[in-house]
């Protein structure tokens, strides 16, 4: 069954609002399953708006194809939801490349939710991955809810990245729970290595990498700072990331004068972030919800033991032995952290090299790439939904809403008859292809000459190691006759 899903070969539009230069969760997720589908055979591309002077075809690793298209971002990093401007940019898009299957990731991302709407409108079948919890009792929860629900009525199939996001999922967009998979995120290991050499001797070292906002719990993280280290005289934190709390732990650091005890790093690159996390020995996530958290992975992966609140989907991600769970309030953090830091003194945490061969084993993007192809392979099996039964099912969303869905729905049917007057699709010329097994074939020589010149330095050290330590002595007795021979002939 494994041969049959590589042979069968989809062309993927992924899209979201959320991707490189902007470095986060999303992007990193996006980025890294594309190079695996890509690795596998598949067409993918993504679809994004412009950052900067980031604009038009790009071409990353592997010939990765990127729309950077012309919409500047309105709110959080999101276009102004329009619905009908994007269509005819997207329609040529999606044509011209020859997609089969529209991926949407993020449920903040404007872009996704339209895109997944206009290509339902041409026929194409469309995947949606939920990254994000949502409440339902204030009122942008219950907006955003009912937008998901609009946009998921015709999706053919969801992604969630725990079984808690999938119940949430579920129960917000009104979803029925067979039509919702659950692929967990992945943690790229040959990046994020231990380095127990980086560490600060004599002292420990909690680190903190996230978005400095409320979500994230960043009111909880300054209250309980002044007590951990007024009674640890041993404990730093270096914290990594921005945001508008960013100001609340600086007056935290300011009124305890912890300038000594309390690195404050700024917007950290993602490329940068394992250096960060080797110099600590514990990670410290204080959200108030979350769906995966893919940051407690890459910490694990570089040997750092985890304390977390105990929200969302946190409690699936990690082994017990590896994180310490806590209630998402002040004294049950401290408590925690403070079993944590006892543990650490004492010797009794995982040894960093262990804890990364562990999650190495538990989260690979070629093991979710290998579960979002079967999802591709079950949406590309179903049966194309008729006009009638698509209207049918945007009328259920609400006795208000859903009339007001069923119209959006038959205007965008009319906008597409009206482009396809005016541009047919016969006139749209196909894109062509980069040839991908030239690109995957010379990055493989790459990488086996690396692997050589590894493996020469490696054979180096090794006759290093035993020249100093006296174990070859028979080499050194053959150089020393060799130097002898050279000067007798001399």
């Amino acid at each position: 069954m494994n041969n049959c899903l590589s042979l069968r070969r989809h062309n993927v539009c992924m899209v979201s609002d959320f991707f490189y230069p902007n470095m986060g969760g999303v992007e990193s997720h996006i980025y890294q399953l594309s190079q695996c589908l890509l690795e596998k055979g598949h067409k993918v591309i993504i679809m994004t708006h412009f950052y900067g002077d980031r604009k038009g075809v790009r071409y990353l690793t592997n010939g990765l194809k990127v729309y950077y298209l012309p919409f500047p971002a309105f709110y959080n990093q999101c276009i102004l939801p329009t619905i009908y401007i994007t269509f005819p940019l997207v329609r040529n898009i999606l044509i011209k490349e020859q997609i089969t299957i529209v991926h949407g990731h993020s449920a903040f991302s404007t872009l996704a939710h339209e895109t997944m709407f206009h290509a339902r409108t041409m026929g194409l079948k469309t995947v949606f991955t939920d990254h994000s919890l949502f409440g339902f009792a204030d009122a942008s929860s219950i907006l955003t809810n009912k937008i998901l629900q609009f946009s998921l009525a015709d999706c053919n199939h969801v992604i969630c990245v725990s079984h808690t996001s999938k119940e949430n999922t579920v129960l917000r967009a009104g979803l029925d729970p067979k039509e919702v998979s659950v692929i967990p995120n992945a943690v790229d290991a040959t990046m994020f290595v231990p380095d127990p050499s980086k560490r600060h001797p004599g002292k420990i070292t909690v680190v903190v990498v996230s978005r400095l906002v409320y979500r994230k719990g960043m009111d909880l993280l300054a209250g309980i700072i002044p007590d951990v280290c007024q009674t640890h005289p041993d404990v730093q934190f270096i914290i990594g990331g921005d945001g508008p709390k960013r100001i609340l732990l600086e007056e935290v650091r300011e009124r305890h004068e912890l300038h000594d005890r309390v690195k404050m790093l700024g917007l950290l690159e993602h490329r940068k972030v394992r250096d960060v996390l080797v110099q600590g020995d514990i990670l410290i996530n204080t959200s108030l919800t979350e769906a995966f958290c893919i940051a407690i992975v890459e910490a694990a992966c570089c040997g750092l033991q985890v304390v977390s609140t105990k929200v969302g989907g946190v409690p699936e991600v990690l082994p017990p032995d590896l994180i310490y769970l806590a209630e998402p309030n002040d004294q049950s953090l401290r408590e925690e952290l403070e079993r944590a830091i006892a543990d650490k003194r004492a010797g009794r945490n995982v040894p960093p090299f262990m804890a990364h061969n562990r999650i190495k084993l538990l989260y690979t993007w070629r093991d979710v790439a290998h579960r979002t192809e079967r999802v591709y392979k079950r949406v590309a099996d179903l049966v194309e939904r008729e006009t009638k039964e698509r209207l049918s099912r945007y009328y259920s969303c609400g006795p208000l809403s859903g009339k007001l869905f069923v119209i959006a729905a038959v205007l965008n049917i009319w906008f597409m008859c009206f482009l396809q007057i005016f541009q047919p699709r016969q006139k749209i010329e196909i894109s062509p292809e980069l040839q991908r097994s030239h690109i995957l074939k010379s990055n493989a020589n790459q990488k086996n000459s690396k692997e050589e010149q590894r493996s020469q330095k490696r054979t180096l050290l090794e006759c290093e190691d035993s020249l100093t330590n006296g174990t070859s002595s028979k080499i050194l007795r053959r150089s020393n006759r060799k130097r002898t021979k050279s000067k007798e002939e001399l």
